[in-house]
């Protein structure tokens, strides 16, 4: 398989980490939907990331469908979602508002950095989203076990947690506080430590 697109992005970084967690072999290429736009639509007509080209030569964008997709190939045991209906249920919760954190925070991002002046009233919403997005996820990681937040061992939304906290932290240095969300903070600090995690990882690098 052939991963597309940076890991500073939350969205290609979680698809890096899921196909790591599964033992899947494949091939980056760290493309940026900027600097290499011909490259990308030459292969996927909306030059979106994560690009994911599968074993038998199918090309699936967005983040959520991939997954569904490497979810489909592993044993049901080993998918890395929880098998118990509440536990998923709760886990879906948590991904929802991880992702979606990532996209407010992606969206602030190019509002603020791609138009010559940026408009108060979105900045202003973007920044309150954000702000609700962290106090939420501070709530289900506060409630959650060391060790994974649901199901007692690391899973989707671990994954997807990390990967936009990641993001924000390095996008909009200011707008997390740890100190005002120390199980958020300690969650993720943990999960940045291992091998994966270090594998699967780029600091933040501005579209030009």
């Amino acid at each position: 398989m052939i991963l597309i697109g940076q890991y500073d992005s939350p969205f290609v970084r979680r698809v890096g980490l899921a196909l790591t967690l599964y033992g899947h072999a494949f091939e980056h290429r760290p493309w940026s939907s900027f600097g290499d736009v011909e490259k990308l639509i030459a292969l996927n007509p909306l030059a979106r990331v994560p690009t994911l080209v599968t074993d038998p030569g199918d090309v699936l964008t967005d983040s959520h469908v991939i997954l569904a997709y490497l979810d489909g190939l592993a044993a049901p045991e080993a998918v890395l979602m929880p098998a118990d209906p509440d536990d998923r249920r709760r886990a879906l919760r948590a991904i929802g508002l991880a992702t979606g954190l990532g996209d407010v925070a992606v969206s602030l991002f190019y509002e603020m950095r791609l138009h010559v002046e940026a408009s108060d009233l979105l900045v202003g919403r973007r920044r309150r989203q954000i702000a609700g997005g962290l106090a939420a996820l501070e709530e289900v990681s506060a409630a959650a076990p060391e060790a994974a937040l649901f199901g007692g061992r690391l899973g989707h939304a671990d994954i997807a947690l990390a990967a936009a906290l990641r993001f924000v932290r390095e996008a909009h240095p200011g707008l997390f506080d740890a100190a005002a969300h120390p199980s958020l903070a300690a969650h993720t600090a943990r999960l940045e430590a291992l091998p994966a995690f270090q594998a699967i990882s780029q600091a933040f690098i501005p579209p030009n």
